[in-house]
């Protein structure tokens, strides 16, 4: 069937108000009644977008969350002694592009281009990671040219990724109605995953192809699932698309979602997320190196800068930490997302967030030995993944179960995003400077991230108390309709009754 579709610009459109609740009485004047829906949707459509949705995020949030290997690399060997406020900045740049076109992106997806959104994506994404290869010399050392590799790596690696990353979710929520929580947290686990094959790909491929061919090889990789994606990530056919009467810059804000407050202080939490999350990621590597508790590899020129501070007798190869965080954090990203099914989404990021701040300002900060090192990066993990997964998850708990309301899921999530981008700009530049300022003490960088998303759940729990207060007003504005809809049901009973009566004696 034809996709449905209902214009924002309608008279007839969803009532607007300061409350969530209130898209959910807006077409019905007894209140709306959620049509009963299948707990797992049937057919190989929904399962092979979900795979899409999985590949979307692979390519996406999962190549930031590999970073930090490429900034380790770039710190031995291509860039040595460079700021690493400097190589921050590369990675800063490809998070904070992803969300800063959130917000555009979503309004596409909610207007039903998806498919031409994957194809730009794939083509940024498969030039940037290609030319990536190129920009560098022969690899050897001190050959990195810092800027090319901002420009590729950072800008249009960026823009690529940013067609994918919302997109990533939205499409899977539009199939799995009962089970939206538990398939966005499948999808979730891509970037998880992505942050455990890139890393290890690209280091042993590099010990022995060198980096330009080990990067042309990931580059391979990224295209083909990318390809894969345009043809697999369908939109269930019977979403409400929204599409405008004309394209205009106020189409991709919906003004009234800042009138509520729950979704003002969910953006507030995921703005503060980000201002100290990725620093754990961009500058765990460098950590392990200074402090000990890993070693890197030898380049295949013979070369291993940055390898003169004495290392721990049971020291690990620190790209292995990165991989065990990210690892790790599949579990988290499954695991919560059964959660959100039974206690609710943004209950659950609430709790996790809280969990992954203490981590960092405890046990981050305590870890001295290998085994502490590793305790840290697989528990961080597991909550940094739910940490990290869920938003979109928790702004569909936001809207609630009300199809025009999730209609708005992509813009909304999108907006969310788009706010919280010049955070995840500056968050890992702060950090980095802070490590630099206090002489590569990392301490500075553990107690920043820390209380970021120590923060970040406070604003969660508010959140969490004004969706409560929208859901109860919604509720008692739905049995206030149904009292007033009966009264006057009964009302004109009364009256035909009364009328028959007086015909009668007329008679």
């Amino acid at each position: 069937s034809k996709a449905q579709s209902i214009d924002e610009e309608r008279p007839s459109g969803p009532l607007r108000r300061d409350s969530l609740a209130s898209l959910s009485v807006a077409r019905e004047p007894c209140g709306w009644v959620e049509p009963e829906e299948p707990t797992w949707p049937s057919g190989w459509k929904p399962y092979a977008c979900l795979f899409g949705g999985f590949l979307l995020m692979f390519n996406s949030w999962g190549i930031v969350n590999a970073y930090g290997s490429y900034a380790s690399y770039y710190m031995q060997h291509l860039l040595p002694g460079r700021d690493i406020l400097l190589l921050n900045l590369v990675g800063a740049t490809q998070s904070s592009i992803v969300l800063f076109l959130s917000a555009p992106v979503g309004r596409f997806l909610d207007a039903g281009h998806i498919r031409k959104l994957l194809i730009i994506g794939t083509v940024l994404l498969t030039i940037a990671s290609y030319v990536l290869s190129a920009v560098n010399g022969q690899g050897d050392l001190g050959q990195g040219n810092y800027g090319l590799i901002w420009l590729t790596q950072g800008l249009l690696s960026g823009l690529g990724m940013a067609c994918f990353f919302v997109s990533s979710s939205q499409v899977v929520a539009t199939w799995f109605k009962k089970k939206k929580g538990f398939a966005i947290g499948v999808v979730a686990s891509g970037a998880s995953i992505a942050g455990l094959v890139y890393p290890v790909m690209l280091k042993f491929l590099i010990t022995s192809d060198g980096f330009n061919n080990a990067q042309r090889y990931v580059s391979t990789l990224t295209t083909a699932t990318c390809i894969l994606t345009i043809f697999i990530a369908r939109p269930n056919p019977e979403h409400i698309v929204r599409k405008p009467e004309k394209w205009r810059f106020g189409v991709f804000i919906d003004m009234h979602a800042f009138q509520n407050q729950a979704f003002n202080w969910m953006t507030a939490s995921i703005c503060f997320l980000f201002f100290g999350f990725y620093a754990v990621f961009f500058n765990l590597e460098e950590w392990a190196a200074r402090e000990g508790l890993g070693y890197r590899d030898q380049t295949p020129s013979g070369f291993n800068i940055g390898l003169e501070t004495e290392v721990h007798h049971d020291a690990i190869r620190t790209f292995y930490l990165l991989a065990i965080m990210n690892g790790s954090s599949t579990l988290g990203r499954l695991s919560s997302s059964y959660l959100c099914d039974l206690f609710g989404a943004l209950n659950v990021h609430a709790v996790v967030t809280f969990v992954a701040s203490m981590l960092c300002l405890v046990l981050w900060t305590l870890a001295k030995t290998v085994p502490a090192a590793i305790a840290f990066v697989v528990t961080f993990g597991v909550f940094s993944g739910a940490v990290i997964g869920l938003p979109p998850a928790s702004m569909a708990y936001l809207l609630g179960p009300n199809p025009e309301a999730q209609a708005r899921l992509g813009q909304w999530t999108g907006m969310m995003y788009s706010a919280a981008g010049i955070f995840a700009l500056t968050g890992p530049l702060i950090a980095g400077h802070l490590i630099s300022a206090y002489g590569n003490n990392f301490l500075t960088v553990q107690l920043w991230s820390g209380a970021c998303m120590m923060l970040s759940a406070g604003c969660m729990a508010i959140a969490i108390i004004y969706r409560h207060h929208d859901s109860a007003r919604g509720w008692a504005s739905q049995k206030a309709q149904r009292l007033n809809a009966s009264i006057d049901s009964t009302a004109s009973a009364l009256t035909r009754m009364t009328t028959g009566e007086t015909e009668k004696q007329d008679v």
